[in-house]
């Protein structure tokens, strides 16, 4: 399949097929279930960190508010231009997905691992509501340049992507146990020193807003995971009205009921596991590498007080890359289909207690997935062709 399939093909398609379903569709189809009109209002409130908080990283608050220059304050305008980036964004992840499917996998890649991500990467409207796709390319790129050996590269598309969204640093308990010290220290100290450089001016140019904006995510409490149905929570992670970010003390105001066990002690049990699975991995190959990076994930996303169903985006393309082929079709579609059932299904209609089945089914299958990618970081290079 490596000889038969071009990257650039593959996106090339991608491009074209997304570009048609988007412009087949009204407008208001367009924005769907998504936060078009959130981010949209924002873009107009002035600087981010600077004249209000925001919640997420500065990369994509500033690129929102550059696209209302350029859209000339349209609304519509932002929403077309907003799609066309992120179809841009997933067309290049799909490039980099093949480019490691066939770095890893040169003599067996098994072309239904792309078509799988091709055609759930299509019609998932996560790709396009959110903007999480350009957290997942600055994570794809970074491990293509890792595996390249261009190290300053991989190190800064680590920053870029913890900028956009902060989880791409979780690639780096796999760095330090992949790496030698000073090509991990290397990379570390790019994808922490620019994020730590950038949100330090903030703090010079703007303390209040930036320091609100870095308290806002505590503030949230739990969301759609199962320590938010132990504390009682049954709704999203959404904030107040956009006006509330002109104050700063309106970004420590709790959300729904605390917790009845802290983050920072159930942290101790998760971290503790993690550990325990660091000490214990030993890497053969870039693809158990890619399942460290896997079970990292799966780890956290285990911990984490919070879930936001467009997370899936960050997971598929190590299911896909990583698993038995049949185990990772069969992964990716339950996963994708759980996470659809949860939003907008379930939720935009108002049947919150729904959320018993949907969370508890995606924990299981997360838990099973920390299973199959510690199994994964066993395989060696020669025997992929039984994988």
């Amino acid at each position: 399949m490596g000889s038969n399939i071009r990257a650039r093909d593959v996106a090339s398609l991608f491009f074209l097929c997304r570009l048609v379903l988007l412009i087949s569709l009204p407008l208001e189809g367009l924005r769907g279930f998504g936060d078009y009109l959130h981010f949209y209002r924002m873009s107009g409130m002035g600087l981010p960190f600077v004249d209000f908080w925001v919640e997420f990283p500065p990369v994509f608050p500033y690129l929102s508010w550059l696209l209302n220059i350029l859209a000339g304050g349209k609304e519509h305008v932002y929403d077309y231009l907003l799609a066309l980036i992120l179809t841009l964004t997933q067309a290049g992840s799909l490039w980099l997905f093949l480019r490691l499917l066939q770095s890893i996998r040169p003599d067996h890649p098994s072309e239904a691992r792309v078509w799988v991500y091709f055609a759930v990467t299509l019609i998932l409207p996560y790709g396009w509501w959110y903007f999480d796709p350009l957290a997942v390319l600055a994570s794809l790129l970074g491990m293509v340049w890792l595996l390249e050996g261009k190290d300053f590269r991989a190190g800064m598309a680590f920053a870029a992507g913890t900028l956009t969204k902060l989880f791409p640093v979780l690639a780096l308990p796999m760095i330090w146990r992949w790496l030698s010290w000073r090509r991990a220290l290397l990379l570390t100290s790019l994808t922490l020193g620019i994020t730590l450089l950038a949100y330090a001016v903030f703090i010079v140019i703007s303390p209040d807003m930036t320091m609100a904006s870095l308290r806002s995510q505590a503030a949230k409490g739990s969301w759609e995971t199962v320590w938010a149905l132990v504390d009682g929570n049954y709704h999203t992670g959404n904030f107040g009205p956009e006006s509330e970010r002109y104050d700063p003390s309106m970004a420590s105001i709790a959300r729904g009921n605390p917790a009845r066990l802290p983050s920072w002690l159930t942290l101790l049990g998760f971290a503790g596991l993690g550990i325990w699975f660091f000490m214990k991995s030993r890497f053969n190959s870039p693809l158990s590498a890619l399942a460290f990076w896997g079970l990292t994930w799966s780890i956290f996303l285990l911990w984490s007080p919070g879930y936001s169903p467009q997370w899936v985006l960050y997971l598929l393309p190590f299911i896909l890359l990583v698993l038995h082929v049949r185990k990772a079709i069969l992964f990716s579609l339950l996963l994708t289909l759980i996470n659809i059932l949860e939003w907008p299904v379930i939720l935009s209609r108002g049947y919150n207690w729904g959320l018993w089945l949907t969370i508890l089914v995606r924990t299981l299958l997360l838990v099973m997935l920390v299973a199959e990618f510690w199994n994964a970081t066993k395989i060696s290079q020669k025997s992929l062709e039984m994988n």
